[in-house]
């Protein structure tokens, strides 16, 4: 996520954190890369400019100046800037109304509204307790209808049946009718896209907002058209009191100018992250962690939060007592930590949480994707329960019937087998103590406030 845009402002930042002392002309030649680099991320100019005048003030202010290390000083400021630039702090979603509480969401067509719907669902309901129910409003996009439901009954929300023929106001006001009658928690409603904003559109998305008065007026927006994305949640802010916006797709934008850009041109707080194509990938949006990300430092908190979320923690204490008693780590753990890592987003949404790991995120997706991921699992789905246990025994023909098993080449059972070895020294290593050894040497490339 951001790779260009986390790139070129680490290593720009980089630059500075060996300089014994910061002068007008390193300062000017800092921020024109800073500048550089956020116009190339499709930064809205205008949001450009202020970032930069603000970062210039305090970096020629005294507390670069008294500062016994000026680099890291300087990059302390581009990060708090970053945060203020993206809204301070999380902005949660505001429940706190008699029930239903109703979410409106609105914008334009491709955005990914209906699957953020769902997503919303799913997250109101495992991390909130919330009972849900969700409506569609949308009576023109052909299967609108269908596909709620479909993604409702997959992520267990209720689902208020509407017609193609209905009227979205009638629609609205009948689901917030059955959702009291059924004590439902939550509300959210969803409305028709448009391939562009037009004056019909924003007449019938208003009559809906009067008809339910929602709570929250969420616009959902593709992270990918950059400062495009600010500009259409700004028309749409016009003609709606929207709460805050969805940025989907996040997960493939190499540049950040929506997320650096929204809040300064719409005045609303960025709510959520959309990071990927599956129901649970929706991420409540934490400017500090994310400028974190972009400048290099890691995520820790969010992937700390993220593990404990989807770890199965039996299994995982389970493989600690194993280790500590001296067993072996084998290929039926290795499976299973590989099945762990793709549900905490795969390797390359860890690398993007791991201080000094972003810049090589790019890097292993080209090498180590998620397709990988699960060739690596086919693999061992191949093995023989006995192969997995006592991973020594695959020699050249058990080698050759699990590659054929698998559809894969012999090389590629040679270079799991060589990955397995490495993550069992590793284990071995977790096993003797060696994980305080590992949190202590990662301590000192956490980011301020984390060690």
């Amino acid at each position: 996520m951001f790779d260009s845009l986390t790139e070129r402002l680490s290593q720009t930042v980089r630059n500075l954190r060996g300089v014994g002392r910061l002068t007008e002309d390193n300062i000017k030649d800092t921020l024109r890369e800073v500048r550089m680099a956020l116009l190339e991320a499709d930064v809205a100019l205008p949001v450009v400019k202020q970032f930069v005048d603000d970062v210039r003030q305090r970096a020629l202010g005294e507390e670069v100046h008294k500062s016994l290390t000026p680099g890291q000083a300087f990059t302390k400021i581009v990060h708090d800037e970053l945060v203020h630039l993206m809204g301070d702090a999380n902005d949660a979603l505001n429940l706190r109304t008699t029930p239903p509480a109703v979410i409106l969401m609105a914008g334009l067509q491709g955005a990914g509204k209906t699957t953020t719907v769902a997503k919303l669902a799913r997250l109101l309901q495992e991390r909130e307790k919330k009972s849900v129910m969700v409506a569609s409003a949308d009576v023109y996009r052909p299967a609108a209808i269908d596909q709620l439901q479909t993604l409702a009954t997959e992520v267990g929300a209720s689902f208020f049946p509407s017609h193609a023929g209905d009227k979205p106001e009638k629609i609205a006001r009948a689901a917030l009718r059955e959702a009291k009658l059924r004590n439902m928690d939550v509300l959210i409603l969803d409305t028709a896209g448009r391939l562009h904003i037009d004056e019909d559109m924003m007449k019938e998305i208003q009559a809906l907002e009067k008809a339910v008065a929602p709570i929250e007026t969420l616009f959902v927006v593709d992270a990918m058209t950059g400062q495009d994305a600010a500009n259409a949640a700004r028309a749409f802010g016009e003609a709606l009191p929207l709460t805050g916006v969805i940025l989907t797709k996040a997960d493939g934008d190499a540049r950040g100018g929506a997320a650096l850009s929204v809040r300064q041109i719409t005045g609303k707080p960025i709510k959520f992250l959309g990071m990927g194509e599956k129901t649970t990938a929706l991420e409540p949006f934490h400017p500090d962690r994310l400028a974190s990300r972009i400048l290099g430092m890691g995520d820790v908190l969010s992937l700390v939060e993220e593990a404990t979320r989807t770890i199965d923690q039996d299994k995982a204490q389970a493989l600690a007592k194993k280790l500590q008693k001296g067993k072996g780590f084998d290929l039926e753990d290795f499976r299973e930590q590989l099945r762990q890592m793709q549900k905490m987003g795969g390797l390359t949404s860890l690398l993007d949480k791991l201080p000094g790991m972003g810049g090589m995120a790019a890097q292993v997706k080209d090498k180590v994707g998620d397709k990988d991921m699960r060739r690596l699992e086919a693999i061992i789905n191949s093995m023989t329960p006995r192969e997995r246990r006592f991973p020594q025994l695959i020699k050249g023909s058990r080698k050759k019937r699990i590659a054929a098993g698998s559809g894969t080449r012999i090389q590629d059972v040679n270079r799991l087998l060589k990955q397995f070895t490495q993550m069992q020294k590793m284990m071995k290593k977790m096993g003797k103590g060696g994980m305080k050894n590992m949190m202590r040497g990662m301590a000192g490339r956490l980011p301020p406030g984390l060690q």
